[in-house]
């Protein structure tokens, strides 16, 4: 019997090894495309010797084993809050360790940041990874340059279009497509390995070196292109919890980093075999001179269809993102669809599609091919992994209690690396680099300001609520009582909701069952439904209720009501009224935050989606009171 489960285990982990194939390693997968030319032809260009063909597959080598291998695959894998991974859980994890500490507001910060820079990633790797692929096709015709930015503009758009449709039915398309892609580039790059297997020494870290020593600043300026080869290490972290850590470090080790590492080392084995002209013409699209040229159309229909993949996963997992930021309250409510009824993760945010979408385009168009949008795309995935490197210092001290001797050369190693790698990127910030930091310090300045003035709204509203318990004595005799029941909407797990208060000001009755519902988010992916609410009986029809809910899961209200059984009779939609509060700013004589800020503040709670809709209330069954409140 042991030994069936174990056979079952293995199986069940092999599917998920395969599915994370197809789902999360397109981004890092679809990194050849781009990563080892842009060394040579990108903005510091290199010569095309043995040297630097050796130092820069040697970089690339050490990079991914030090960054994605142990950083990621094996370190912050290992750092994960039930289950789930990403920045914003681990920001979760380490708060609830470190509280309200002043380091646990830095890292909230910290993190808070780094997801920003993942919307400019967000926006670039689609469209970089899409036109590196289309462009594949001057390698077959030249004559068809013109049509590279027209056809990338149009499988862009198809691909935001298809996000409504959600994801379960092309997914089941995804992994058999990245399994040929990925055994496709390992076996072109395997023919010229075979042709030119002196390209091998360059796994010994002595190449790199060397290219450092003779080269010194133009090497660091190439670690600006060399780390195109590990953008999507953060991805595997933030997918983890779709697929489990075992199946991912399965599918890395070995399947995914061998392929890649076997087309890296193709490439550089096929630009050394030529010859001087023959290789300044093969640099410039490496990836596709890799194959013979009757299977350069074919291997570009391939990998077309492996950047739109692998588009596709970012997009989901901007979706993913922005749910957990406003469960954790950094942005405000907006507009859920669910794509799938059983699968909770699979959601569409209608706003973030398209806001992408317009800015997928608008890159294209402005920096019109993949070279100049690789200067763009550096910045925010090194941004993003020095980040990860300052919370994994946090994680090693503080939450797993490593000594001193044994974490601070793991830190400093890498610190060390990311910020070579940040300091690099940093140099091409005039040449495109400024747009990824333009859309973090933006989403940065959205994200605070709304946590922020969600605070000090909340902090209003207590200053002069009224204690349930003292309200609930004084309406008992003092006001006339009608069937049916009454649930009022809460911020707060304490106080009297201002819509209570109004309610009884202008129409002067309560119902027979008056429930307070606050829905509080935990700093934990899932809550299960055993401890889904707590209730508390305060006497004569008053009812205090707290739902509790994680923060990867969606906020359904009359679905756990119907999980209360001890508040009187089960709760019945057609006779419960729920009664919302909708809070008016005006700015204070003394301004809690910039009054820049308050509009923004304010602005944003306009065009929020109402707790109607993100609580998924009837809306034949909801009152909304307004009110006003100075912050």
């Amino acid at each position: 019997m042991s030994s069936a489960n174990g056979t079952d285990r293995t199986s069940a982990k092999l599917k998920l090894a395969v599915g994370a194939v197809g789902i999360v390693f397109g981004d890092i997968g679809t990194s050849p495309l781009y990563a080892f030319r842009e060394t040579f032809v990108g903005p510091h260009p290199l010569a095309i010797d043995d040297l630097h063909i050796l130092g820069v597959v040697s970089l690339i080598f050490w990079s991914m084993t030090l960054i994605v291998s142990i950083q990621y695959v094996t370190i912050l894998m290992s750092a994960d809050n039930k289950g789930q991974g990403g920045t914003l859980a681990l920001v979760a994890l380490i708060s609830r360790k470190l509280g309200t500490s002043s380091y646990g507001w830095i890292t909230v910060l910290l993190g808070v940041f780094a997801t920003a820079l993942f919307y400019g990633d967000s926006m670039i790797t689609p469209a970089i990874s899409v036109l590196s692929a289309v462009e594949g096709l001057t390698v077959v015709e030249s004559r068809l340059e013109p049509m590279v930015v027209p056809i990338a503009l149009a499988l862009l758009v198809f691909l935001f279009v298809l996000q409504k449709r959600g994801t379960t039915k092309v997914g089941t398309l995804f992994a058999p497509i990245m399994l040929f892609y990925f055994v496709t580039i390992a076996v072109l790059g395997v023919v010229h390995i075979v042709q030119m297997p002196e390209v091998l020494w360059a796994l010994n870290p002595w190449y790199a070196v060397q290219f450092f020593l003779t080269d010194k600043w133009l090497a660091f300026l190439a670690l600006g292109s060399v780390v195109l080869a590990v953008t999507g290490a953060e991805a595997l972290y933030s997918d983890m919890g779709h697929f489990g850590r075992g199946p991912m470090r399965v599918s890395w080790f070995y399947f995914v980093m061998p392929c890649l590492l076997l087309n890296y080392f193709g490439q550089a084995a096929m630009i050394l075999g030529l010859g001087d002209a023959a290789a300044a013409e093969a640099i410039e699209n490496p990836f596709f001179y890799l194959a013979p040229e009757v299977f350069r159309l074919p291997l570009v229909l391939l990998a077309t269809a492996a950047t739109f993949i692998a588009s596709q996963a970012v997009i989901s997992g901007a979706f993913s993102v922005t749910h957990q930021a406003i469960q954790l309250g950094f942005v405000p409510r907006l507009s859920i669809l669910h794509t799938h009824q059983e699968h909770q993760g699979q959601i569409y945010i209608p706003l973030v599609n398209w806001a992408l979408c317009v800015a997928v385009i608008a890159l294209v168009l402005f920096f019109q091919d993949s070279s100049s949008l690789a200067s763009a795309y550096g910045i925010a995935v090194t941004g993003a992994m020095l980040i990860d490197t300052c919370l994994m210092a946090v994680l090693l001290l503080a939450v797993w209690k490593w000594r001193w001797v044994a974490a601070v050369p793991v830190v400093v190693v890498f610190f060390l690396v990311d910020g070579a790698y940040f300091a690099a990127n940093a140099t091409k910030i005039p040449d495109g680099g400024w747009f990824p930091l333009l859309v973090g310090a933006v989403a940065f300045t959205l994200l605070t300001t709304w946590s922020k003035g969600r605070r000090l709204m909340r902090e209003r509203m207590a200053e002069v609520g009224l204690p349930l318990e003292i309200f609930a004595k004084s309406a008992r005799n003092s006001t006339a009582r009608v069937p049916g029941t009454a649930i009022f909407m809460n911020s707060g797990a304490s106080g009297t909701p201002s819509a209570l208060l109004h309610n009884i000001k202008h129409n002067k009755v309560l119902h027979e069952r008056v429930v307070i519902l606050t829905v509080l988010i935990a700093e934990v992916p899932y809550i299960e439904e055993s401890e889904r609410f707590t209730l508390e009986d305060l006497g004569d029809g008053f009812f205090r209720v707290v739902l509790h809910y994680g923060f990867m899961q969606e906020t359904n209200v009359p679905a756990a009501l119907k999980l209360i059984a001890k508040c009187g009779a089960p709760f019945e939609m057609m006779q419960t009224s729920f009664f919302l509060s909708r809070q008016t700013l005006i700015a204070a004589s003394h301004p809690g935050m910039a009054i820049w800020r308050e509009r923004l503040f304010a602005w944003m709670m306009r065009n929020a989606a109402t707790p109607m809709q993100f609580f998924n209330l009837p809306p034949n069954r909801v009152v909304e009171l307004g009110s006003q409140i100075e912050i």
